[in-house]
């Protein structure tokens, strides 16, 4: 018995989501083989010897891009079984299945991939209970999966890099986000991994080559008992190790009293969706907080010597061009533009099956059909000046991927000024100072299927 695991993107870390469930397979009796083609090419002497063909979709990059992959899949093999799981898999199930995929399995997929590699009835997304199943994990098997320097790294903005490793020390969020593709699927519901199976699979890492951590969890304070618990352990066996993490806004000001601890333990920086700093679209998202509330934690973030690293949705159906002058203003009165990937200027909202965004009447009038191609609702702005302006930072940030951040923003700040009718204040020059840590793959990534990458051999 074969399985073929497949992973097409996972934000430029070794996959999780093959290394976990091949674990599982593996103790059931399986052989299986692991690719990931953001790194490999997928052999059709793989396909041909798979009797169940697994596809991992943890987010819309990976999900559009398994649109070829499939349909490669099936003439090759049309006898296998054929899969999809992560987050994305149920929020597009009725596509994969045009696609020819078998089944469908959402968050904590390993048991379930098990039962239907086996056989046996296993839950899919017509008949999955309210409540998310509780699993008692294994530790991942990371062999077979291109080698972590092969992967994103660690940078340190002087010169040094760090090879990264990744894992989950939780699934799912006790939050409901409008937006979050979390939510459909976990409801409010989160899973912890015991921590002797997440120290045991950093370990591995480690022993790998890993110099640094980053923790794939929604949110790392959804637990933070627990969350502290792994992260002491890991800096009491290897006090040398760096991590990341993510922790919502709302999580940093409730638990100020652990963000010292989060740097004595080796984070290097922490990723918080921030979003917006308008507070009538931080009400309509759902988010938890406000704009103070951003204002307070980057705040106590620098107080503690912890590097935040704010993500935003910048371009959404109530922007203004006003607006968005605002949020860049606010970014570099907090003094936060190095901290801020410049692909977060230009992220636009996404809007997938699923999205509690479908509840809002504006939204609901504003959207059109469900786009097969793009896998989701699309929609325009009611001013076209902001779909423009979206276009051209979207074209500032893709040219200047390797740029400096700082002298992007100002870019981007000068076009936003000028389409707003407003005087560009120019970012002013910083003293010298520690340099931002961030990965070199950018933690929001809305590529573009190549069918060229993803050919067989």
């Amino acid at each position: 018995m074969h399985a073929l695991l497949i992973s097409t993107y996972e934000l430029g870390r070794q996959p999780f989501g093959l290394a976990s469930p091949a674990a599982w397979l593996r103790s059931a009796g399986w052989d299986v083989t692991c690719v990931d083609v953001s790194r490999d090419r997928l052999r059709r002497e793989a396909i041909q010897g798979a009797d169940v063909i697994g596809i991992h979709l943890p987010m819309h990059t990976a999900t559009r891009l398994a649109g070829p992959v499939i349909s490669a899949i099936k003439p090759i093999n049309p006898s296998a079984k054929l899969c999809a799981y992560g987050l994305y898999a149920p929020l597009n199930a009725e596509w994969l299945r045009s696609l020819g995929v078998d089944a469908v399995f959402g968050g904590e997929f390993e048991e379930e991939l098990v039962q239907y590699a086996a056989g046996l009835k296993a839950c899919t997304t017509n008949d999955r209970p309210t409540a998310v199943p509780r699993l008692h994990f294994l530790v991942p098997h990371r062999d077979g999966l291109p080698a972590l320097n092969r992967y994103a790294t660690l940078q340190l903005g002087d010169g040094r890099t760090k090879i990264v490793g990744s894992t989950e020390a939780s699934r799912g969020c006790k939050h409901l986000c409008r937006h979050c593709p979390v939510v459909p699927i976990y409801r409010g519901q989160f899973r912890v991994v015991a921590a002797d199976v997440v120290l045991a699979d950093i370990e591995t890492q480690i022993v790998a080559g890993a110099e640094h951590i980053s923790f794939g969890d929604p949110d790392f304070f959804n637990g933070p008992t627990h969350a502290m618990r792994v992260v002491e352990a890991l800096h009491a066996a290897h006090p040398d190790l760096t991590y990341d993490v993510t922790i919502k806004i709302e999580h940093l000001l409730r638990h100020r009293d652990l963000l010292d601890d989060l740097v004595r333990t080796g984070c290097a920086f922490v990723t918080s969706a921030v979003e917006s700093v308008d507070d009538d679209v931080l009400a309509r998202l759902e988010k938890g907080h406000t704009r103070e509330d951003f204002v307070t934690a980057a705040a106590l973030c620098r107080e503690a010597g912890l590097t935040l690293t704010p993500t935003f949705v910048a371009f959404h159906p109530w922007l203004t061009l006003d607006g968005y002058c605002d949020l860049l203003e606010c970014v570099q009165e907090l003094d936060l533009v190095d901290h801020v990937a410049p692909i977060q200027l230009a992220i636009r909202l996404l809007i997938p099956r699923g999205s509690r965004l479908l509840e809002l009447e504006d939204i609901q009038a504003l959207v059109g059909p469900f786009d097969g191609d793009t896998l989701a609702y699309p929609w325009s702005h009611p001013d076209s000046r902001v779909d423009a302006l979206q276009q051209e930072v979207s074209h500032i940030v893709g040219v200047r991927t390797a740029g400096d951040r700082r002298t992007v923003f100002a870019e981007i700040a000068a076009l936003a000024s000028e389409r707003a009718g407003r005087q560009y204040r120019p970012v002013p020059q910083q003293p010298t100072r520690p340099a931002v840590p961030y990965l070199s793959e950018p933690w929001y990534c809305c590529a573009e299927p190549n069918p060229d990458h993803l050919a067989l051999v």
